[in-house]
């Protein structure tokens, strides 16, 4: 089995939509390929009064989110005797990953003390290929217990970990819920209330085609297009595409064949490719017929459907989807290396507790949370790692109508699992995605579809099937 050296530019640049997902503050990474900056600075003397050197962190990323947040953490850690080397590489091309090795291979002072990873590439450097240069967090101080202090949600710590040691957090969580509009919900459920519209679209997919009969009679899609409802299956399968080395195709993403067709067939959707105008158009409700929903986690109220929803505005609201499942994240990770230096890994283990596992109100995960990022300013509220956090936070948006999403997200959180994922996901998903596609048009057959699926995954990435 060889690995994926690349992957298509759709999924690319959904990578960087994902990782740019949380910033309170504007993403350039995507117009420059790599950009380095210091930030940060402190007083370099000691107590004593003597000169004491301070400690260069290299911090490597794909957006300047993470570099941002260093900012934060300078400001709030006035005496921390640290300096931040930024080196930022958009994901546009392939080009973070490839530098990204070659610069943990390389080692040196040069190589990354602490570096990103996005959820279509995470389990790479947690799991898989590059996974050994990672350090454990335990190793820097950053134990289980405190994890669990946290309230961090299991399926991102399944995923940052290998063989029982966490190597990686993500600062955000993203967990799935089913967004909905509140005027549709009152025209055909008779009410808006997020409770027991959770009992119209789910649980199960049984449940949610029900409901779309009775949208597709009064005139509405339930979903733009079955892009909206991989996710959710591809995220609460039992099993991964990859089971003891070989591609697997489990049982619940096999299903999407079928349901993608069904919402073909009925015109229980407007048939929209995700990431595409027509699916923003149907977010503002100007598509060929009205949308009821979308699925996603937090993210995709705040970064992407509040830029389009325009005069849809307010009448939406969230609620449980019918299957538990996540979509994105960054986690962060650090270089091994830095366990050798003593001063390097008590700064590096400082700031990756603040952006992961601090639960206090100067902590990253509360600031994220509450959108004060900036001092003075309403930023944007997002879902974050720490249930905690989120249970003492303001998760009211004005998109939704004023609804606390935190509600919503913690036990969506909760739900997500992150036992079902492989380093080969990103290139696999495209392959499946497209197959499916063919398949809901009538071109192909079911069985000429899967046979043609397991072929271009045995072509493309070397990965015989069972």
């Amino acid at each position: 089995m060889k690995r994926a050296l690349t992957a298509s530019t759709a999924i690319l640049l959904l990578s960087s939509v994902l990782a740019a997902c949380g910033s309170n503050s504007s993403n350039n990474a995507g117009s420059s390929q790599a950009a380095s900056s210091d930030a940060g600075a402190s007083s370099a003397a000691s107590n004593s009064g003597k000169s004491k050197e301070k400690v260069t962190i290299n911090l490597w990323s794909f957006t300047d989110e993470i570099p941002n947040m260093t900012k934060k953490y300078m400001e709030t850690h006035p005496d921390a005797n640290v300096e931040f080397k930024t080196t930022v590489i958009a994901t546009t091309d392939g080009a973070y990953q490839p530098a990204l090795d070659q610069a943990l291979a390389g080692g040196g002072k040069d190589a990354p003390d602490l570096y990103a990873a996005e959820s279509a590439f995470v389990l790479k450097y947690t799991q898989g290929d590059a996974s050994d240069y990672a350090a454990n967090y335990a190793d820097l101080g950053l134990d289980d217990q405190m994890v669990k202090d946290a309230g961090i949600a299991q399926y991102s710590v399944d995923i940052g970990s290998k063989d029982g040691a966490l190597r990686g957090l993500a600062y955000q969580a993203t967990g799935g819920a089913f967004i909905y509009r509140r005027s549709i919900a009152k025209d055909v459920f008779g009410t808006d209330d997020p409770a027991t519209i959770k009992t119209e679209v789910g649980p199960g997919w049984d449940k949610f085609y029900d409901a779309a009969a009775k949208l597709k009679a009064k005139g509405y899609g339930i979903v733009s297009g079955d892009g909206d409802i991989w996710h959710p299956i591809e995220n609460s399968s039992d099993k991964g595409w990859i089971v003891d080395g070989k591609l697997h195709i489990d049982p619940k993403r096999e299903q999407f064949l079928d349901l993608s067709k069904k919402l073909k067939d009925n015109g229980y959707s407007n048939d929209t490719k995700d990431w595409t105008e027509a699916w923003y158009a149907d977010m503002s409700g100007t598509g060929k017929q009205p949308i009821f929903g979308f699925f996603g986690p937090a993210w995709l109220i705040n970064y992407v459907m509040n830029g389009q929803v325009k005069d849809t505005n307010g009448d939406w609201a969230v609620t449980e989807s019918p299957t538990g499942f996540f979509w994105g994240g960054t986690w962060l990770l650090a270089n091994k290396a830095v366990l050798k230096d003593d001063a390097k890994k008590a700064a590096v283990a400082d700031f990756v507790k603040w952006v992961t596992l601090d639960t206090s109100e100067t902590g990253l995960q509360y600031y994220w949370a509450n959108g004060t990022m900036k001092a003075g300013e309403q930023g944007t509220k997002d879902s974050v790692a720490s249930s905690v956090v989120m249970s003492k936070s303001n998760g009211e948006v004005a998109l939704l109508g004023g609804q606390n999403m935190f509600d919503v997200f913690v036990p969506a959180n909760a739900n997500a699992t992150g036992k079902n994922l492989t380093q080969y996901d990103e290139s696999i998903n495209l392959i499946w995605r497209d197959q499916v596609r063919e398949y809901a048009n009538g071109t192909k057959s079911r069985d000429k579809t899967i046979a043609d699926f397991k072929q271009k995954v045995k072509d493309q990435l070397g990965i015989e099937s069972e």
